[in-house]
């Protein structure tokens, strides 16, 4: 365990008393009996961007926040940030943010008296909030029989059906592909939801498990094929079949639940900019729904998260097709990658609402006022996810340690983000290193905004994805709202924009030559240090251009 006072190792460790400027919010939550902590101390079971998030959320309630951490995270951003740290083993995952017990564990050693999970690792498994609430701990999120009712795909397919919810056409049984007669059965299904489809994993998501299958024969070898893969990444085989819906936006509502039974709306994202379902740029609210559209799909979302008995924050996602008609997906149990353009659009802080609604106290006053205005949205938001991938080589994740580091600022500009210059990005765990986000007035206002943001990013030492999002900032289709679940393979060509990229560093590294040549006949070198005096800001665009776009061959 790790004391963020002493900086040590040690069997035990004192929790830091003493917060210096954040006494006076302490002092002032305390003088309000409704606004006192809802918790003394709770455990963040997450790493990275979001274990950051929560912390300083915790921080601002008076809370003290503990982290865990693996081998490869011991010296990372959310250790840094809490106020004690726990180690719970190996890099690997499997060995240590996915060991429940060591989490349980450390939350006892540590007096903890609730766990956040964030998202992924063990955020919507329903075995370990269970676990976590027959330790005399508070699960922070939905109940472990809220999430076993929607965890499972299949079962939230038929919760929602139930609940009067259109469900985009499939099967609601699990497919017995270990038998030649279910295999015979899950034929006259396919016969009967039409070609093309896919067929899902009924646990998990991010598409494993998923193939698209366009014709009858191609089936059986597509249902084998998506169970392994299914096993193998969930540890459940199960899968069943979908209608494919295309083209289609994707469109979640994010929900919020207390204990009182009382479940609001507060705004809904499009995140139709995706790649194999794993999504790349997300915006609130989604562009072009009339205030009636938004109206209907908010209220199909809170239907589902009532007939779950939802409590904390879930997300409920659909899919938009070219008639206007919205088709139930699944239901997420957790906190979104994304949930920041829900709150820079409604003005909410889901963290603290999470935390407060967990410890019994009902949806604040501005919540219930953000619901209230969820179909007529007065600003606008839009989120890109910052990746240690190469988008050139099919966004292929790519380790290393960070050299320059710099984020944008100014007004409307938001960075989530764990990572400092010369941190190391390991290789174990998910390629997510900061999550950019703008607000402005209206769309046109929050595309321009985002250029300009992009335009001030800085990364050297590993490849990342800005290239792509300044494409996608940059584009007449994006900003035209235009969007599907297509549009990146229809809009984006990575071989040529590799090449666009390449050419543009080669003439930045041409012109600081040419200013490098200039400078020398007039500035004199440092031969006591043997170096050049600083570079140029041309100079510096022309060695870090090449990081910034694209590597080289």
């Amino acid at each position: 365990m790790r004391s963020r006072r002493s900086g040590g190792t040690s069997a035990t460790a004192s929790l830091r008393k003493d917060r210096g400027p954040a006494d006076d919010s302490v002092s002032s939550l305390a003088t309000d009996p409704s606004a006192d902590p809802p918790f003394r101390r709770v455990l963040v079971a997450n790493r990275g961007e979001i274990a950051v998030r929560i912390i300083r959320a915790c921080h601002e309630l008076g809370i003290e926040a503990v982290a865990v951490y693996s081998d490869a995270d011991a010296t990372a951003g959310h250790v840094r940030a809490a106020d004690t740290a726990v180690r719970l083993g190996p890099a690997p995952a499997a060995e240590s943010y996915l060991r429940g017990d060591l989490i349980i564990d450390a939350a006892r050693s540590t007096g903890a008296e609730a766990i956040h999970p964030g998202y992924g690792f063990l955020a919507e498994r329903a075995s370990f909030a269970r676990a976590v609430e027959d330790a005399g701990l508070v699960f922070i999120g939905p109940s472990a029989d809220s999430i076993a009712a929607v965890g499972d795909k299949l079962a939230a397919r038929r919760l929602a059906r139930a609940a009067g919810v259109p469900v985009v056409p499939g099967t609601v049984e699990p497919a017995a592909v270990e038998r030649a007669d279910g295999v015979e059965a899950i034929l006259v299904d396919a016969d009967s939801i039409g070609f093309p489809l896919y067929v899902k994993a009924a646990a998990g998501g991010g598409g494993r498990g998923m193939r698209r299958v366009t014709t009858r024969a191609d089936l059986p070898a597509a249902l084998a094929a998506g169970s392994a893969e299914a096993l193998a990444a969930f540890g459940d085989g199960a899968v069943y079949l979908e209608r494919e819906v295309r083209p289609a936006r994707h469109i979640e509502v994010q929900v919020l639940g207390d204990a009182m039974g009382t479940i609001v709306a507060v705004g809904e994202r499009d995140c139709s900019i995706q790649r194999r379902n794993q999504k790349l740029v997300e915006e609130s609210p989604a562009p072009g729904l009339t205030a009636a559209e938004r109206r209907e799909v908010h209220a199909l979302a809170v239907q589902v998260a009532q007939a779950a008995e939802l409590k904390s924050a879930a997300t409920a996602e659909f899919l938009l097709d070219e008639d206007r008609h919205f088709w139930f997906l699944e239901v997420n149990t957790r906190l979104q990658v994304e949930h920041g353009v829900t709150e820079l659009t409604s003005g909410i802080d889901l963290v603290r609402e999470q935390l407060l609604v967990a410890a019994g106290r009902p949806l604040s006053a501005t919540t219930i006022a953000a619901a209230e205005r969820a179909a007529t949205p007065g600003r606008h938001a839009i989120e890109v996810r910052l990746t240690a991938e190469d988008p050139a080589r099919s966004f292929t994740p790519v380790a290393g340690r960070i050299g320059r580091w710099a984020m944008p600022a100014g007004p409307g500009i938001r960075v989530d983000t764990a990572i400092e210059a010369g941190d190391r990005i390991p290789p174990d765990y998910d390629s997510l290193i900061a999550k950019i986000l703008v607000v402005d007035a209206d769309r046109p206002a929050a595309i321009r905004r985002l250029a300009r943001a992009l335009g001030e990013v800085e990364v050297t030492g590993v490849q990342t994805s800005l290239p792509f999002h300044r494409f996608v900032a940059g584009h007449p289709g994006f900003a035209s709202g235009t969007l599907s679940t297509d549009w990146v393979a229809a809009e984006w060509d990575p071989a040529m924009e590799a090449d666009r990229g390449r050419a543009l560093a080669v003439a930045s590294r041409f012109a600081a030559a040419v200013a490098a040549t200039a400078a020398s006949s007039v500035a004199p070198t440092d031969a006591a240090a043997g170096r050049d005096r600083p570079s140029s800001g041309w100079q510096r665009a022309g060695r870090d251009d090449d990081t910034d776009r694209w590597p080289e061959r």
